[in-house]
């Protein structure tokens, strides 16, 4: 950047389209008598001038100044790892927009890096001169709150919108791809908690474990593409038979876990033979000029027990499950 000329020399823009005072928004509503006060007191600012792509703000620049656009504009930019060049980010300062002001305030360094998106002229106001124009200002001080006012607000959306973004890829990743069921990391997340809390209400809390039957025979018979569309018509068997406060999940291959909490183990029971009954029903194949296979599944059911954990508590389940395969498979166990 270089040095055009001190405000004195160009206070006449004021009253033109170029520098008119009203269109600065630390400036915006002043009266005649505090505009002669103001233009006292930056009468030894300096205009500067910076090509497009020059660093005007970054962590290492030395003192604290305010930025105020007069013409062009700045923007924040980052660092593209890959290339290690700088991008211009979403965040624009236009003319009559300020920067800097925290750092004047604070006295620390800036935080991030701004620079020029285009040729532009900034009137340079040092931390000395800015502390003075708010002392003797009500008008200054004013737009500078509200100024911060707004920098908060829009900070905060920010942050709102990327904990929204965030929690929405939170909740991407704790979804089965295939299926659309809960996948392990969310059963690793949220089967400890609903057990915890079963075991402080001593409310009752079931789970059933479902494996397709001779699933690898499916596989081999029809292909892996047709294996897909037999996990996921099992999916929406399990997911239209359960109560919106029933979860199910993905344990891992063609083996899926059913959740009920307040669930007795007779309760339970009728739900895990409900969905054997209508598994056994479904259509895989729309094309009815195919041999329907019958997909069916084993269920072994466990109820939580005084003092057991996820581990026993599956583990329980998974021997229930193991016994309906022993006894023919397309049954419930306990």
């Amino acid at each position: 950047m270089y040095l055009e000329k001190t405000i004195l020399e160009q206070l006449m823009y004021f009253r033109d389209a170029d520098y008119k005072i009203d269109s600065i928004q630390l400036f915006r509503d002043i009266s005649p008598e505090n505009r002669h006060q103001i233009a006292r007191i930056i009468k030894n600012c300096f205009i500067v001038k910076a090509k497009a792509g020059q660093i005007v703000l970054d962590p290492y620049s030395s003192g604290a100044r305010l930025y105020i656009v007069l013409k062009g504009a700045l923007g924040n930019t980052v660092v593209n790892q890959e290339t290690n060049n700088l991008e211009n980010a979403k965040t624009q300062y236009l003319p009559g927009e300020c920067v800097g002001e925290i750092s004047v305030l604070d006295e620390e360094i800036y935080s991030s890096t701004i620079s020029a998106l285009c040729d532009s002229e900034l009137l340079v106001i040092e931390a000395e001169t800015m502390w003075k124009l708010i002392d003797e200002s009500n008008g200054v001080a004013r737009n500078l709150l509200q100024l911060l006012s707004f920098r908060i607000r829009a900070a905060n959306a920010q942050m709102r919108n990327r904990q929204k973004v965030g929690e929405f890829y939170r909740q991407l990743s704790m979804v089965d791809g295939l299926t659309g069921l809960h996948n392990r990391a969310w059963l690793n997340t949220q089967l400890p908690s609903m057990i915890e809390n079963a075991h402080a209400t001593g409310n009752s809390l079931s789970i059933i474990m479902v494996d397709l039957d001779h699933f690898k025979r499916f596989n081999d018979e029809y292909g892996h593409i047709m294996g897909d569309d037999a996990l996921q018509a099992a999916a929406k068997v399990l997911n239209a038979g359960l109560r919106p406060s029933d979860f199910a999940a993905r344990y891992g291959g063609e083996e899926m876990i059913v959740i009920l909490p307040n669930t007795n183990q007779q309760s339970a029971l009728v739900v895990a033979e409900r969905l054997c009954i209508r598994l056994k029903k479904t259509r895989v194949f729309a094309d009815m000029q195919k041999p329907l296979p019958h997909v069916t599944a084993s269920f072994g059911l466990a109820t939580l027990q005084e003092g057991q954990d996820g581990s026993a508590f599956i583990g329980t389940a998974d021997a229930a499950l193991y016994r309906a395969k022993d006894a023919g498979r397309n049954q419930v166990s306990l």
